[in-house]
């Protein structure tokens, strides 16, 4: 019977730790047991230079699940896979999770493909001048810095003594300085 693992793995490397299992799996003839592996992740909508751009963001960076019939072959399979460091569980030794705790890694994923993005258009963009409306900085004048559509935030950089200080504020917080 086939069990989630979590496997560590090195931070950045985890889609060449995923490929690698499935390969190796394929070679040695034990792809039955190998059900699946995952790197759990989540496009994200980034605004850079101006631009939204979708991004894949790991949501565990270091760490790939696996769906493993676990035997001995299966363990050292995965153990001797290139930029694997062990299993997560007690002193190295392979502890499965469960099936509802897999699913909740998966599931902010799912849940954020489900749950429909409120649109909040915005006047101003990056450079342009706001003035904030609420807040401690209330009434301050700044510069747009970034703009996340994802969080309904944006930075903006506001003089305060003589110096630019950057403030995270919500959309509906600054106005376009007319």
């Amino acid at each position: 019977m086939a069990r989630w693992y979590i496997i560590h793995a090195y931070s950045g490397f985890e889609n060449k730790v995923r490929e690698s299992i499935l390969s190796e799996a394929e070679r040695l003839g034990l792809s039955a047991l190998v059900e699946a592996v995952e790197v759990p992740s989540e496009t994200v909508t980034e605004v850079k230079r101006g631009k939204k751009v979708q991004v894949e963001r790991k949501t565990m960076p270091g760490y790939v699940l696996a769906k493993l019939a676990m035997n001995d072959d299966v363990y050292h399979l995965v153990k001797n896979t290139a930029k694997v460091t062990g299993f997560l569980g007690n002193n190295n030794k392979p502890q499965p999770i469960s099936d509802r705790e897999a699913a909740r890694y998966f599931g902010a994923r799912d849940a954020a493909a489900a749950e429909p993005k409120k649109h909040i258009s915005v006047d101003y963009e990056i450079g342009d001048s706001v003035k904030v409306l609420d807040g401690p900085f209330n009434s301050f004048t700044g510069v747009v810095e970034e703009l996340d559509f994802d969080k309904n935030r944006v930075k903006v950089s506001v003089s305060i003594f003589g110096r630019a200080t950057p403030v995270e504020l919500d959309f509906e917080h600054v106005e376009l300085v007319k």
